[in-house]
């Protein structure tokens, strides 16, 4: 089976490295980004290291013309898409006019939000959805029938969160509960790489998403709050106790749809004073914008400029020291009764490290990439549309975890979020 893996970032690293592990489901796998370089020196590592076949290729992800010319090239069973959330809808495209299989990692982002078709998009669909995050899933779920004609499947947002919480709770909701009355997601990175300041995965897309107003789900509306507005302390097993800050993230309005008679779902990530300092600080004298400004008679990006100064991601498996610990807690009802579990996963920076090179929070989102498409390209997970990883069989998937490095486990009597 042949398998077209775009881009080669960190995540996308561990995602090739775990599809050249499970080399009897992916017997050919091009990598292809816009620095063909890259891809061809993780070709190269891991050369004796499967029995897979690997070829590269440059793209340009932008270009829905040089996809399909690749696609055609190549003849995938699936297209797996870790380069950028700006390339969503080229790469989706692509794809529907290929009549491929898609798979994702994060859903579709604007690049510019200046442009004035985007903004009046934007502006109404902010209106109808009552949040004002630069991101949702409405632009690809607007695939949805033109992938059914098409006789294909698109599986959007198969990293750990979104992907693997939503699959934790759809395995909650077949193994656990009658009625899931609250989902709360929480994300704890417990790991030290020894920087003063560094995000842990895309620095552009993370700064982007923790500067943002905050949202959560309540009785069949959103609740809007301010950036980091609402903080919670945390004692998480494995790492211990953190300040937690509530976050829009795309996974609520798609549980919010496909889990029914929830009242409340929230999510929350782990920050220390010090990393929350310096993004204020960054986003007060313009360096989180993504309007081009004039420097010395040309145009930049600000946060942009800002990626090429910060620590590379991929760079940072090597000084990362510590764990993480991301699942979810539910409250709900089983034959009548209250009842609350929490599902999540533990993952070891160095042990991430002495595997694949990465540390966890690529290690993370990369496996999980690396089992949608196995579990799309196989047709275990094989229906035709536009679906999120709650909208399929858990235990396929929840197997998977345990077998390519991502157990799981369940507390039956979890300390709440309040």
């Amino acid at each position: 089976m042949k398998l077209l893996i775009i881009g080669c970032g960190g995540v996308a690293q561990v995602a090739i490295k775990k599809c050249c592990q499970a080399d009897d489901v992916f017997t050919e796998i091009m990598i292809a980004s816009r620095t063909e370089s890259k891809c061809k020196a993780v070709a190269e590592e891991m050369k004796n290291k499967t029995k897979a076949h690997l070829s590269t290729a440059t793209v340009n992800a932008d270009s829905v013309e040089e996809v399909v010319s690749l696609i055609n090239l190549f003849m995938p069973a699936a297209v797996l898409n870790v380069a950028l959330p700006y390339q969503d809808l080229t790469i989706m495209e692509a794809c529907l006019q290929c009549k491929v299989h898609y798979i994702d990692t994060a859903n579709y982002e604007s690049e510019n939000t200046d442009d004035p078709a985007w903004r009046k998009a934007y502006e109404k669909r902010v209106k109808e959805k009552g949040f004002t995050a630069y991101f949702d899933y409405s632009y690809q779920w607007d695939y949805d029938k033109k992938f059914k004609k098409a006789g294909i499947c698109a599986l959007l947002g198969t990293g750990f969160d979104p992907g693997v919480t939503q699959v934790f709770c759809a395995y909650a909701q077949k193994h656990y509960f009658d009625t899931i009355e609250t989902i709360d997601i929480l994300d704890c990175n417990g790991g030290d790489h020894g920087y003063a300041f560094a995000t842990n995965f895309n620095p552009e897309i993370n700064l982007r998403e923790v500067s943002a107003n905050g949202s959560y789900w309540e009785n069949g509306k959103w609740i809007e709050t301010k950036p980091l507005e609402i903080k919670r302390e945390y004692d998480f097993k494995g790492v211990g106790e953190k300040d937690m800050y509530l976050l829009h993230h795309e996974e609520i309005e798609s549980l919010a749809k496909n889990i029914k008679g929830v009242k409340r779902i929230r999510f929350f990530m782990t920050f220390g004073q010090s990393y929350i300092q310096h993004m204020n600080c960054l986003q007060n004298v313009g360096m989180l914008s993504t309007s081009p400004v004039n420097f010395e008679g040309r145009e930049i990006v600000p946060i942009q400029f800002l990626k090429a100064l910060l620590p590379d991601p991929a760079t940072l498996g090597a000084r990362t020291k510590g764990k993480t610990n991301i699942g979810c807690i539910f409250t709900g009802y089983k034959d009548g009764k209250k009842k609350s579990l929490y599902i999540y996963n533990i993952c070891d920076h160095q042990e991430c490290y002495k595997e694949v090179g990465s540390q966890a929070i690529s290690y993370t989102t990369g496996v999980p990439a690396m089992i949608g498409a196995m579990l799309v390209a196989t047709g275990v997970w094989n229906k035709a549309g536009v679906y999120n990883c709650e909208e399929f069989d858990p235990d396929p998937y929840m197997d998977a975890l345990n077998k390519y490095g991502l157990p799981w486990a369940v507390d039956e009597n979890p300390v709440l979020v309040d």
